[in-house]
């Protein structure tokens, strides 16, 4: 819809096809009655109408030719480009909200506590469905009605240049047969290179939680692209054993 509003076309015309993983998937198609609308994006840039709380995305569209589904201050975090310390002038300059992530947990806690005193009350509380994807895809396993969702799922086969059994997002088919992911193929080289950064971060971890071996905690976040563009190693093994410290009872005991 943002995208929408920023090229003049209405949502409703529009399709798309986006995969990759969790907040690194990107719109491989994006079209209007057949006819690519990746053009008008560039337009955007070109024109300098790109709006300001979106900077990253754009900034990555020109770098990548593809633009990403995650929002521009979560998808910073996940790339080594744009947060550094030392370098205020270039989160001014993409307008990265660093609060942006507290401010939103203290609305969602504010909001919890107003849902408290809601169900505590003697007022009546209308109930509907949200537009959350839970509801709809318990909506269409229960009725039937088929929509297409995008899901994370297991990597059998679904993106050729992604390694088997990682974590995929992809469109994936929802009706009483339950959830069916549809199989994209290849990424291009530099999205599956650049998605693979964050897999390899992610299988360690992995790693870690099964053997319970800390030093993969360790290695884990030795190659997480963002702290390593502001770590140097002993700093890294520092804040890793600070972390386990401060929230240690949560995680199986390592070795």
């Amino acid at each position: 819809m943002q995208l929408a509003r920023d090229i003049g076309v209405p949502f409703e015309e529009i399709n798309y096809l986006c995969a990759g993983i969790n907040h690194m998937a990107f719109y491989l198609r994006f079209e209007r009655a057949g006819r690519d609308l990746y053009p008008l994006l560039r337009q955007v840039v070109a024109d300098g109408r790109v709006p300001s709380w979106n900077r990253v995305r754009y900034e990555m569209l020109r770098r990548l030719g593809y633009f990403v589904t995650e929002s521009s201050e979560h998808f910073a975090e996940y790339v080594p480009f744009f947060i550094h310390r030392d370098r205020p002038d270039l989160i001014d300059r993409l307008n990265i909200p660093l609060d942006e992530y507290p401010r939103r947990c203290e609305k969602q806690i504010a909001g919890w506590h107003q849902l408290r005193r809601d169900l505590e009350s003697d007022q009546p509380i209308e109930v509907r469905r949200s537009k959350e994807y839970g509801s709809l895809i318990i909506h269409s396993m229960h009725t039937g009605q088929p929509r297409v969702i995008y899901g994370n799922v297991p990597n059998d086969h679904l993106i050729d240049n992604l390694p088997q059994g990682c974590c995929v997002e992809v469109p994936c088919l929802v009706d009483t047969n339950g959830v069916q992911p549809t199989r994209i193929g290849s990424l291009p080289p530099h999205l599956a290179a650049l998605i693979r950064t964050n897999v390899n971060v992610q299988e360690l971890t992995v790693e870690a939680a099964l053997t319970r071996r800390r030093e993969h905690v360790y290695h884990a976040a030795m190659l997480d692209p963002h702290t390593a563009a502001e770590l140097t190693l002993d700093e890294i093994w520092a804040l890793v054993d600070d972390l386990i410290a401060a929230h240690g009872e949560y995680i199986p005991a390592l070795v």
